[in-house]
This record gives C-alpha cells, sequence and structure tokens, in this order.
C-alpha cells in the first residue's frame, strides 16, 4: 500500500505517518514533508525516485506525472486501467494526504507583495486532491490533520474503509479545494495593474471597493435545533479553508449551558460587536438584536451591574456580552439574575470561577476571539441575491472628543467636558441600536433606548417610555439626522442637554435654532450609521 504525503499544515504528521508505516504502508513525500518525515525516524520515498524526474522550476513541478496522477486515478474495478499501470510500471497510490500552500494566511498579510502571493497559489496539490477525490472508491483523500485519527480506525476495519467514509473524506477534499480556489479569486480581485511599469498592487483597504467576484464556501459546524421559529429549519456554518484559524463566533467555544439557538446567535453578535467598539471594562445587556443597556465601569463585574440595571425589566432572559476575561466577581454578577447566554473574550482559568457560573447550569457561557474583525465584510441574502457591504465601525469615536477628527459644535452652546463624553459614549451605542434609533445617555451608562421606530419622534417617545424621568440632564444621540425639529423638541423636553447627530437634513439650520432655543448643545458628526 503506497501513502503520498505532501501537506504545510504538519499537525500530527509524523505520528500519522508512523503509524500508517508501522501497518506497513509506503510513503512517498516531497520537499518539505519529505524531510518531516525524515527527521521524525521514517522511512520515505521520494516522489522523484518514483517520476524519475528531479523536482523542477524551483518546485513548482514535482508530482504533475503520469507515474504519480496514474497511480491515484487508476480504477481497480477495471482491468484495462491496471493492464496500463502494469504496463508503464507504474504503483497505484491508496492514500493522498494533501493540504494546500497556505495563500490564505499570505493573503491576510495587506504587506504581502503581490509576487508572492502568487508563488502561494498551489498547483500540484489541488490536483492531487481532485484526482484521488476522483477516484475515492479506490483512494482516501485526507486533507485535514483532524481526520487523521478517523483514518487509521477505518483502516483497522476488517472490510477496510465503508464507501460512505470514502466519499465523506472526498466530499471535504473537493470543499477544501473551492475555498482555496474562492481565497484566490476574491484576492486577486483586489488587485490593479499598471501596464507602464508592470507594477501589481493590492488595492482594497477597510471600507473600499468590494470584489468584483465573492464565492463564499462555508461548512456546516452544526445543526440548529431550528431558526427563528420552530417550523424553520438552521444551521450554524463557518468558511471553510480558513488557514488563519476560525475567528469570532466562528470559532467560538461554549463551556455549559443549553445548546445554542439561532436567535442566541444573532444576539451573541450584536453583543460582540457593540463590545469591539470600547477599549475600557465594558457590558452590553442584548434583547432580539438590539441593546437595552451598556455600561462602561471600572471592573467588568461593576459594568455587567450598571447595564443590567441600565433597564433591569428588559434585561430578563437578556444575551450578555463583556469585553473582558470573566473574573469571579464579574461570574457571580453574571449570575445574580436570568440571563440566557454570555460571551466575553476568556474565562479566568479558576475552579471557583467555574463553579459560580455552572450555579447558573442552563447560562450557555461563550468565549470567542472578535478582534481583527472589524473590518471585514457583511453580507446579507435577500430573494435571489445578495448584498455585501463593509462593516461599519464608529471610526470617528475612537478618541476622545473634542479632538480634531471629532464632531462640529452649531449650537451657541458647546458641550461641557462631561457632555463631550456622554455624548461619545452615546454615539458609539447608537450605531448598533436598529434604526430609526435615540439614545439617552450619561457618559458611562444608557438611561433609555428607543429602537427600530417608523419615525425619530416615535423613537425618542420609545426611549422616555423606558427612561420613566430618568432623562433629566442626559444626553441623546440620533443615528441620523432629524429631518423636522420635532425629534429635537421632544429630546429637550424629556430633559436632554445636549445632542449628538449626523446632520445633512435640508432643514438642518431649523433644528440648529430649535436647540439654540432650548438651550442645548448640539454637534454633527458628518457620518450616519444606519443598522438594518
Amino acid at each position: 500500500m503506497r501513502a503520498l504525503i505532501s501537506v504545510s499544515d504538519k499537525t500530527g504528521l509524523v505520528p500519522f505517518a508512523g503509524a500508517l508505516a508501522r501497518r506497513g504502508w509506503q510513503l512517498v513525500s516531497t520537499g518539505g514533508t519529505a524531510r518531516a518525515l525524515a527527521a521524525g525516524g521514517l522511512t520515505v520515498v521520494g516522489v522523484s525516485d518514483v517520476t524519475g524526474f528531479p523536482e523542477m522550476l524551483d518546485g513548482r513541478v514535482k508530482t504533475l506525472h503520469p507515474k504519480i496522477h496514474g497511480g491515484i486515478l487508476a480504477r481497480r474495478s477495471h482491468a484495462a486501467d491496471l493492464k496500463a499501470l502494469a504496463d508503464h510500471g507504474i504503483t497505484p497510490v491508496d492514500l493522498v494526504v494533501v493540504n494546500l500552500y497556505p495563500f490564505a494566511r499570505a493573503a491576510a498579510n495587506p504587506g504581502s507583495p503581490v509576487d508572492d502571493l502568487v508563488e502561494e497559489i498551489d498547483i500540484g496539490g489541488p490536483s492531487l486532491v481532485r484526482a484521488a477525490a476522483k477516484n475515492f472508491r479506490d483512494v482516501l483523500v485526507v486533507v485535514d490533520p483532524a481526520d487523521y485519527d478517523a483514518v487509521l480506525s477505518a483502516l483497522e476495519r476488517p472490510d477496510g474503509p465503508a464507501l460512505s467514509f470514502r466519499f465523506e473524506l472526498a466530499r471535504r477534499a473537493i470543499a477544501h479545494t473551492a475555498a482555496y480556489d474562492r481565497m484566490i479569486a476574491t484576492t486577486l480581485s483586489e488587485i490593479e495593474v499598471d501596464d507602464a511599469s508592470g507594477v501589481l498592487a493590492r488595492t482594497r483597504q477597510a471600507g473600499g471597493a468590494l470584489p468584483d467576484a465573492l464565492a463564499p464556501a462555508l461548512v456546516k459546524l452544526q445543526d440548529l435545533r431550528y431558526g427563528e421559529n420552530p417550523h424553520q429549519g438552521a444551521a450554524w456554518y463557518v468558511e471553510a479553508g480558513d488557514a488563519g484559524g476560525r475567528r469570532g463566533l466562528g470559532g467560538a467555544t461554549v463551556h455549559q449551558g443549553k445548546e445554542l439557538s439561532f436567535t442566541n446567535l444573532l444576539d451573541l453578535d450584536a453583543a460582540a460587536r457593540l463590545m469591539l467598539e470600547f477599549d475600557e471594562p465594558a457590558a452590553v445587556v442584548i434583547k432580539h438584536t438590539n441593546p437595552c443597556g451598556v455600561a462602561v465601569a471600572a471592573s467588568p463585574a461593576e459594568a455587567v451591574t450598571r447595564a443590567r440595571e441600565a433597564d433591569a425589566l428588559s434585561a430578563f432572559g437578556g444575551i450578555v456580552g463583556v469585553n473582558r476575561p470573566i473574573d469571579l466577581e464579574t461570574a457571580r454578577a453574571l449570575t445574580a439574575t436570568f440571563i440566557e447566554a454570555v460571551v466575553a473574550p476568556a474565562i479566568v482559568d479558576s475552579a471557583e470561577v467555574r463553579a459560580c457560573l455552572a450555579s447558573k447550569s442552563n447560562m450557555r457561557v461563550v468565549t470567542a476571539d472578535a478582534a481583527g474583525l472589524e473590518g471585514e465584510w457583511d453580507a446579507r441574502t435577500i430573494l435571489g441575491a445578495w448584498l455585501v457591504q463593509t462593516r461599519d465601525r464608529v471610526t470617528e469615536a475612537a478618541t476622545a472628543w473634542p479632538g480634531a477628527d471629532g464632531p462640529r459644535v452649531v449650537t451657541r452652546r458647546a458641550p461641557t467636558r462631561e457632555e463631550w463624553a456622554a455624548l461619545r459614549f452615546a454615539w458609539r451605542v447608537a450605531a448598533h441600536v436598529k434604526s430609526n434609533a435615540v439614545v439617552f445617555t450619561r457618559e458611562d451608562v444608557t438611561l433609555a433606548i428607543g429602537a427600530g421606530q417608523m419615525s425619530r419622534v416615535d423613537a425618542v417617545k420609545a426611549a422616555v417610555l423606558k427612561g420613566a424621568g430618568r432623562l433629566r440632564g442626559s444626553v441623546a444621540a440620533s443615528d441620523a439626522f432629524f429631518p423636522f425639529r420635532d425629534g429635537l423638541d421632544a429630546l429637550a423636553a424629556a430633559g436632554a442637554t445636549a445632542v449628538v447627530q449626523p446632520g445633512g437634513s435640508v432643514r438642518d439650520a431649523e433644528v440648529i435654532a430649535a436647540a439654540d432655543e432650548h438651550g442645548l448643545a448640539m454637534v454633527l458628526t458628518g457620518r450616519r450609521h444606519f443598522r438594518h
């Protein structure tokens, strides 16, 4: 039995290949893989010894040879195929273990020169994988080190690997090459060519042009019990072939609690996105993808408590996000009342912390690293089509206000120092509330949120209803401009003393005049944050 092994990901390679060798398999390999196997004390036959040709063109040509592909593609049930192997002295290949050049890793580095990216385009590897997958009845194909143990177990079966197992490996292999090609096509669509100089340069920046072609390749993590409603099917997918490692909720760890639902995941995503806006310890409570309470504090535990108390009625049964590892005090704050789930970057490694969380055994506890995902794309399906956009970030509030990149004061009265801090806080929250959105806050906690209303005045009314007389001396943020002064009048009547909004209405002058009438300070960011 012959195994052809050529992998960029060498995780578990030597133990797996050693197990094959002990079962009498001959190992054929190339380049770095052959060296790794030899260093592990294994006997390796070089591909050049099989083909009779040396590696050529700086390694660009190694396995592209009939003595390799003939051995993979020959159908054991076809006498003519077997005769052709015998006539040409070709040994059958029974196992192909290949994963591809790390193109995705190189592409993730914006500083990678285009010519270096091109060198990471694997030629022989995809050909080997596709050939083995095509002949799956006779050849096992493995592209993921996570499958090594299953392959060894299948080889121990009296009748050998089952056909269903062989086909599943083939299906995964084709998905692996498809994801690889998708990554290459997407990256090349971001490159511009200057014919005069011969220079190729990557052009896409966060917020810039989107590629001409997208070919998403998704693999199922797991089925979900149902979708938004019990009559809807649902599943959880991640992008295939992510050489950089699964991140965000694609790489989440569920530590305890009931099975995650479709709506849990949507709410966890909303919580994680809002937490990315804050460097200081922060917490959010989410209900139906909208924040109902947000707070920053000296500690994550205090932030959790204050976010929950901002709207205790809505917070009951909510989803909590916190941007610090869960320590014992935070765990106690989380378990002080009923919440459905919490997402955090990590859990402090402590038996006491885990025991505290486990006291609420049904509470889902999820850790996920979302850092670095801010500049990626958002995609949604509509009937018969896709919509893709660059991800929204509140970059104009990344540093303290007032500042060179901050909003513009348009009223006679400028905000006080405390109002500036509160306006910046409110603006970062408002961007994550469904439009039309109006948010009342102090400098470190929300007081009332009006979300998803059909008019901006209704958004104010919804927030005032939530505020229950607590809004005197607050500031307010509106995710988009005020089309009429009535919304601004309603904010003033509720007790707000300062307002932040993007501006851009044909009636901006009327709204500014209304703010001056009420003695409000108002600032314009010049940038709206709709969220549909």
